[in-house]
């Protein structure tokens, strides 16, 4: 049997996203912003939070998730931490501030990024946030800081520049760890060094359990030196998995430049692994269950039987199945073999272009007129610009009607990272607004507009 002509990356069922694909309530949104809009689904936030506390319970091991902010700006996923006692990671005033605003108390906070400044070092402290300190200058900054301000201590982790990624231009390499230890001895009641803290690039398990073990072997050490360090955080980097491990496979094996707008061409190194067999609170499971080298124990019996706490930091898998972004079509004009349609949005709207990749997962179309004919017809999906490098979707997508202006094209699974990383209001076009809707289980979804909208 032949392969198919054209790839295709179907995204898992999802029942939350099909009802509202069956409802007839994007038409109606699209009609009434007239222009793209994302839509929010928080009951999928909700059970993205239960499955990461579950697994950190079945393993017995204590454990916080603090929500990576800048992996969607909408206030609605701060709203859902607040409502469920999960801490927020931030990295700038502004978002500190906006997480206080929609009810995060300081305490469940954490401040991450390089060189923080004064000003924000300041006020994590009064708010009694968590500060994962980058650098040594940093750590001097923090403890004139706290030594000068409101009388509590400064909470803080360590954050280790990876064995294995040592070009990374965070964290602090052994040398450095043994001086700020010292430092924060030194500085006494002023600071509260809580353990140590890392974030790696890619998905793979068995690094990030390695470090983890590392990890705790610095924080017995620092107990010893009478610090407090009873916490490590890995970060993020759970993976999530968009399509089944079939037509992952197939997709890989089959593309090719000629399945794409101008020749493009991708390698797999290219592409986010849009399949992992462990995903979610699957891949915190296997974390917890890995052995960290060397050792002969999972680093759950580490954890536990060492009275350390782990700390996570999830964005997207926080965000899996949590929401859509939801493009017109404007025009379709006809190629040699195929269509490039145009859109009413841009790809900054879909921020995967952006880092010289493609998001893959196939979109749906909602056609405006269901007797529309069907077949196969391959199309590009271009955005509403002059610039020959803004392209939803380099990939011809073979749809099963053919795509006409009024039709709708909906991105699933894009609330983590894709849908608002980038945007900019280019060409003076507003940004597309977001929509949260709430009580899927309903028969007819209620929606509202979130909070941050502007």
């Amino acid at each position: 049997m032949s392969a198919p002509a054209w790839p295709t990356l179907p995204v898992l069922p999802d029942p939350a996203t099909d009802a509202i694909l069956g409802s007839g309530l994007l038409e109606e949104l699209a009609y009434a912003f007239g222009g793209p809009f994302h839509f929010l689904l928080p009951d999928a936030f909700d059970a993205n939070l239960r499955a990461l506390r579950a697994a950190l319970t079945r393993a017995g091991v204590d454990g916080s998730v603090y929500f990576a902010k800048k992996a969607n700006k909408a206030a609605v996923w701060v709203e859902r931490c607040a409502a469920g006692g999960a801490g927020v990671d931030v990295s700038s005033a502004g978002e500190l501030r906006e997480a206080l605003g929609h009810g995060v108390r300081g305490e469940d906070l954490m401040v991450t990024g390089p060189a923080k400044s004064r000003a924000l070092l300041g006020l994590a402290v009064r708010q009694g946030a968590l500060i994962a300190v980058d650098e040594l200058g940093e750590l001097d900054a923090l403890i004139t800081v706290a030594a000068t301000g409101p009388g509590r201590p400064a909470r803080l982790l360590l954050r280790c520049l990876p064995p294995g990624q040592p070009h990374s231009r965070f964290g602090m390499d052994d040398a450095e760890l043994a001086t700020a230890l010292e430092r924060c001895v030194q500085a006494g009641v002023t600071v509260r060094m809580e353990g140590f803290s890392f974030h790696l690039a890619g998905y793979a398990v068995q690094p990030r359990t390695d470090l983890a073990g590392r990890l705790v072997a610095r924080c017995l050490k620092a107990r010893a030196a009478g610090l407090h360090a009873r916490r490590i955080s890995v970060g993020g980097g759970l993976a999530v998995s968009y399509t089944d491990a079939a037509s992952w496979r197939t997709f890989l094996a089959e593309q090719r430049g000629d399945h794409y707008h101008a020749g493009r061409t991708f390698t797999a190194d290219d592409f986010y692994p849009y399949h992992s067999p462990a995903a979610g609170g699957g891949a915190l499971r296997a974390l917890l269950e890995a052995r960290p080298s060397g050792g002969d124990r999972p680093l759950r019996e580490v954890l536990r039987d060492s009275g350390t706490e782990l700390v996570l930091e999830p964005g997207r898998a926080l965000l899996d199945k949590a929401g859509a972004t939801v493009f017109a079509v404007q025009g379709v004009k006809d190629r040699q073999g195929y269509q490039i349609v145009t859109v009413d949005g841009t790809s900054l709207s879909l921020s995967e272009q952006w880092f010289g990749s493609e998001y893959l997962p196939d979109p749906f179309l909602l056609p405006r007129d269901p007797r529309s004919r069907g077949g196969v017809h391959p199309a590009s999906i271009g955005a509403a610009t002059c610039l020959e490098s803004d392209m939803l979707t380099w990939r011809k997508i073979p749809f099963t009607r053919r795509p006409r202006p009024g039709d709708l094209l909906v991105y699933p699974n894009t609330a983590g990272y894709q849908m608002d990383s980038n945007e900019s209001s280019f060409h003076d076009l507003p940004l597309p607004p977001k929509v949260v809707i709430d009580g899927t289980g309903r028969p007819r979804p209620r929606w509202r507009l979130d909070r941050h909208f502007t």
